[in-house]
């Protein structure tokens, strides 16, 4: 064997070594593309599980919000209620008793008036029987 073809057949051997390294490279490649590629759907599917579990999540926040916020409101319009049938009974009973005051004025200005008449006709009736001399 010639040295030139002892040459090429080492650079045929280092060729089908480079070729073999670098199919095997290509595989490792192809292997690792298709893990990443396999951890991008997992991830993918798992974001989307998340979105829907997310969403339903967000709805029952805004539902537990909601009612929260709507169950303050309704405490709060019961309490007001409450309050403004108190102030109606309240006024109720001071208009009950205001009445029975008027009344009660009412009775106490008649009898006074009574009273007066009375007394004024029996003053009138006294000083018919008497004659008074106004000094001067």
């Amino acid at each position: 064997m010639l040295k030139g073809d002892i040459e090429a057949q080492r650079g045929l051997s280092n060729m089908s070594n480079v070729t073999r390294e670098t199919t095997e490279e290509i595989d490792k490649v192809h292997e690792v593309e298709g893990e990443i590629r396999e951890f991008v759907r997992r991830d993918i599917t798992s974001l989307r599980r998340n979105a829907e579990t997310d969403s339903d999540l967000v709805a029952n926040n805004i539902s537990s919000l909601l009612q929260r916020v709507a169950g303050t409101s309704v405490q709060e319009i019961d309490r007001l209620v409450a309050e403004l049938q108190s102030l109606r009974e309240t006024l109720s009973t001071e208009g009950e008793r205001v009445a029975r005051e008027i009344a009660r004025y009412a009775t106490l200005s008649q009898s006074a008036m009574q009273s007066t008449k009375i007394i004024g006709e029996s003053i009138a009736h006294w000083g018919k029987g008497r004659s008074y001399k106004i000094s001067e």
